[in-house]
């Protein structure tokens, strides 16, 4: 609280408002933080799904790749059977050994080609198949992703619209006082609020600022305390007050009673 007894009446009110106003803007600035923290952990979540879905996309058309080498490997393979069949033939019909011979060379370059065919057909089915492996543990993991993510996504959900709810209590809360507090005064708080996010009206606890936790003079403490007008923290600009004492509690008022009386009796 602040000390009325240390502040001009005027310099009291205008703060003492601007404090509730400030405990209602701190508990927003939590919730607007929360609220982000929940936001970001459904990016995180969406983020998690769209990579899944753009490594299965990948994966994909990889595979629609390789497949379409192999077709293409296994129409050449077939060319070259047939190419082989038809030398094969025109061998047969060939008395002439110089000719049967470059016929036969001709046929082993074929057939060796189509070897090489083959196995290059067999390397890509190979790597087909394993891919095809990995695709269909993505297209798991994408399943798993999507299916556990339904309860978390509703909770967030459901945790935003009561941050909203609360919210909206918390500003028509604010949106009464707004009115009532000194505007000059609210309009220095709102500007020191929006550069530091944090508590603003701080009050001076042994001779030190509550907000940046340096040391203050005993000048600036006998000037906060005048409230004459307001008072900045020479270190971190905030505005500053004095805390009331701790009211005497009623057994430290009736033992200082029974002193006085036992006094006056001796």
């Amino acid at each position: 609280m602040i000390h009325a007894n240390n502040y001009g009446k005027a310099m009291f009110e205008a703060l003492k408002i601007v404090l509730e106003i400030q405990e209602l803007d701190i508990k927003m600035i939590r919730l607007m933080r929360l609220k982000m923290q929940r936001k970001n952990e459904l990016s995180q979540i969406e983020a998690l799904k769209t990579d899944l879905k753009e490594q299965h996309r990948l994966k994909s058309e990889e595979i629609q790749t390789l497949q379409t080498q192999a077709d293409t490997y296994e129409k050449k393979i077939e060319d070259l059977k047939t190419q082989y069949k038809k030398l094969e033939s025109q061998q047969a019909a060939i008395k002439k050994v110089e000719e049967f011979n470059a016929l036969t060379r001709e046929m082993t370059q074929v057939e060796r080609e189509r070897i090489n065919i083959e196995q290059q057909t067999s390397n890509i089915l190979d790597t087909k198949n394993s891919e095809e492996d990995i695709l269909e543990k993505i297209k798991q993991n994408l399943k798993e992703s999507e299916t556990s993510s339904i309860n978390l996504e509703k909770e967030i959900h459901a945790s935003i619209g009561k941050i909203n709810e609360e919210g909206l209590v918390l500003k028509i809360k604010r949106d009464t006082l707004t009115p009532k507090a000194d505007q000059e005064t609210l309009k220095i708080y709102e500007r020191l609020l929006r550069n530091k996010k944090d508590r603003v009206v701080v009050p001076i606890e042994n001779r030190t600022c509550s907000g940046c936790h340096i040391a203050l003079t005993i000048q600036h403490e006998n000037q906060v305390s005048k409230g004459e007008n307001i008072v900045f923290c020479e270190h971190c600009s905030r505005i500053h007050y004095t805390q009331e004492n701790e009211p005497a509690s009623d057994d430290s008022k009736t033992t200082k009673r029974r002193r006085r009386r036992a006094a006056s009796t001796s």
